[in-house]
């Protein structure tokens, strides 16, 4: 039956004919295990894999627990069993033998099943060998592979917090980086502390979670000891391998942090330009120790982060010295104005530093008048700051000096382009008697003003005009337009730059129209007005800046008294005449000259076509109300001759000599008075 039961048998087909020598040049030992005799024959090599004796070995299987432990028996066991009930012809597995020396050894066994023509399992051949520096082997390989993967994905974090970090504008854009889901805290660390250097102490800006602040570490000294102190101190990484190491090295902090269960840390210096401008602390609740490569990221982020905060301070330092200076040229307080009501608003672009030179301004002018000034100088930097505080100056300084509208925007426009800078400025000033509100506005390629009605309409007032302040200078078009309009008592003017009007992927036209809309929706109030159109241009965000003016007449019973009004009227000046006479016009029926008024405008016109006809310079008109129990308009025509007017007889066929008879038959009382070198002819009427 054994003949039979053998040539029943076979050996895998790569089964060398003679194995000893092949398996011992491999360290390899054989077994042959007779599944039915339960005996397990094994060759020198083998003895040397179980460490055994030939004679310590009686054949069994069984006698090997001596030096396979019972768990590791139990599942070579199982690993036979299962591959002889499954059928198949061969198995494998890894287990551990106990040495004579008591440690624990790795060893791998092959084994072939073989069986009769019935399928019966009747042996098994095969090999151990020992497997103690292959197991090495590929553990190390796999922890290799982790260690990579791990770096690789630190890399990635630094990667992603670095680019994240370009976009910080200040400290606290850092901070909250930092803290993010993307931040740090995928580096694996529990808790993060930093620390910004001021005067030599160390200030904590940040530190989480919630819970791991240490008391009495908000402000500390550089030559304290702390791990913090010292990295600044020394410009060298500190990296905490473990509990032990911490409670040595910093007695004083370590007590503060054993609820956090902190296991190792990494503090870091931050380094820019070679000095210290802070310190962080990454602490850990799951490892210990630091590989080379992961104390290269870890300094790699701190560079990163050091360089953002650098970035950040120098950011708000210069956005900080920018919203001074602009806040220094701006006017420190507007003054009241009799007979309205004004507000102004300012409000910086969300480029932060990247400031304007928007500017507004209001100038009280003899008379009772007020200049209303609002303008944009080119550029978001602080030369554009200091250009708009020059330009304001000098353009109150020429409203005060009492020139006309026209002149202070020309003499504003020579002044820009003698001033060492290249750049150039839009502006519009609006200059009202509020007594008659006659407004006389000049434009400089600035947008256009809008009138809002006592009823809540809106609307915009197209004004012809000249060239930007500086370039009208440079390319000698030193001519403004005056327009005149009229601002009726409740009726508001605005003034405003680009900033509130302009949109992305919308035209100058479609902003006026959007402010046109709200201004009609929002409130009467012109200082809720003013909120509500800063608030929706921060709700509306863009990257300029904004400046407005809103300046509403109010209704009263004297409005019609105490008002000065005044336009200079250059000889050959066709459009400076019609202006004149649509002042006289706007002014009489402010004060309400009722069925006199066309008589007023005549007598008004005569004297100034005779001061232009028989002069050889300009008119300077007055209008003035006075005050007084019977309410007068006054109306002077100054001119540079000293010449008096004398009354002519015209005849019948005459085309001229009539004007001082028409002055004597339609004012109230006419006269002439000596101005300088020149004179003045005035006439007055007492109100119907």
């Amino acid at each position: 039956m054994a003949d039979r039961g053998a040539s029943a048998l076979s050996l895998p087909e790569d089964w060398p004919a003679h194995p000893d020598p092949i398996l011992a040049l491999n360290r390899m030992g054989s077994f042959d295990w007779d599944l039915d005799a339960g005996l397990m024959d094994m060759d020198a090599q083998a003895f040397e894999v179980f460490d055994l004796l030939p004679e310590e070995y009686d054949g069994r299987p069984e006698s090997l627990t001596v030096r396979v432990p019972p768990p590791e028996a139990a599942r070579l066991d199982a690993a036979v069993a299962r591959a002889i009930k499954e059928g198949s012809e061969n198995y494998g597995a890894y287990f551990r033998i106990r040495c004579r020396d008591g440690t624990l050894r790795w060893t791998h066994t092959q084994g072939y099943i073989r069986r009769d023509d019935s399928g019966r399992p009747r042996r098994v051949v095969g090999i151990v060998r020992d497997a103690t520096q292959e197991l090495a082997d590929s553990a190390a390989r796999s922890l290799r592979a982790a260690q990579d993967e791990a770096f690789r994905q630190q890399t990635s974090v630094v990667q992603v917090i670095s680019a994240a970090l370009a976009h910080a504008r200040n400290v606290q854009d850092v901070i909250d980086v930092l803290k993010d889901t993307h931040g740090v805290r995928h580096l694996g660390a529990a808790s993060l502390v930093m620390g910004l250097v001021e005067a030599n102490r160390i200030r904590l800006v940040a530190e989480g979670p919630a819970g791991s602040f240490v008391p009495g570490t908000r402000v500390t000294r550089i030559d304290e000891p702390y791990p913090m102190s010292e990295v600044v101190r020394t410009l060298v990484p500190r990296f905490i391998e473990s509990p032990e190491d911490f409670a040595a090295h910093y007695p004083i902090l370590w007590p503060h942090l054993t609820g956090l269960r902190i296991t190792s840390a990494a503090y870091l210096p931050l380094i820019a330009q070679a000095r210290p401008i802070g310190a962080m602390g990454l602490l850990y609740d799951d490892r210990r120790g630091f590989s080379a490569e992961e104390r290269a990221v870890l300094v790699a982020l701190g560079s990163s982060i050091a360089q953002s905060l650098q970035r950040a301070m120098l950011y708000e330092q210069e956005k900080d010295l920018a919203q001074g200076l602009q806040q220094a040229m701006l006017p420190r307080t507007i003054p009241s104005v009799r007979g309205a009501d004004v507000a102004v608003r300012y409000r910086s672009a969300a480029l932060g530093r990247d400031i304007g030179g928007d500017w507004y301004d209001l100038i009280p002018l003899p008379g009772g008048r007020v200049g209303a000034v609002i303008g944009d100088v080119q550029g978001h930097d602080t030369h554009a700051a200091a250009v708009m505080g020059q330009l304001r100056i000098v353009l109150r300084a020429y409203a005060a000096e009492g020139h006309t509208p026209a002149t202070v925007m020309a003499r504003a426009s020579v002044f820009l382009h003698e001033l060492d800078t290249d750049r150039f400025a839009t502006c519009l000033y609006a200059e009202a008697d509020l007594s008659t509100g006659v407004v006389q506005v000049v434009r400089a390629g600035h947008i256009d003003p809008l009138i809002r009605g006592s009823d809540g309409s809106c609307t915009r007032i197209p004004v012809e005009g000249g060239l930007p302040l500086g370039l009208s200078a440079e390319f000698g078009r030193l001519e403004y337009p005056v327009a005149t309009l009229e601002l009726d008592p409740g009726h508001t003017l605005l003034l405003c730059t680009d900033g509130l009007v302009e949109q992305p992927g919308a035209d100058l036209d479609d902003g006026m129209r959007g402010l046109t809309s709200l201004v009609c929706a929002g409130p009467e109030e012109v200082r809720d007005l003013a909120d509500r159109l800063i608030q929706e241009a921060e709700a509306r965000g863009g990257d300029d800046d904004v400046a407005l003016l809103l300046l509403r007449r109010r209704a009263r019973e004297t409005a019609r008294h105490g008002g000065r009004l005044q336009q200079h009227v250059a000889p050959g000046d066709p459009e400076a005449l019609t202006q004149a006479r649509h002042m006289i016009r706007a002014a009489v029926r402010s004060w309400g000259a009722g069925d006199r008024a066309d008589e007023i405008e005549l007598v008004a016109d005569e004297l100034i076509t005779n001061a232009l006809m028989h002069t050889e310079g300009s008119a300077i008109v007055t209008l003035r109300a006075l005050d007084g129990r019977d309410h007068r308009l006054r109306i002077e025509v100054e001119d540079c001759s000293s010449a008096l007017p004398r009354r002519r007889d015209a005849g019948e066929s005459g085309v001229s000599g009539r004007g001082l008879l028409l002055v004597e038959r339609l004012a109230d009382s006419w006269g002439v008075e000596a101005r300088g070198g020149g004179k003045a002819v005035w006439c007055e009427f007492r109100s119907a």
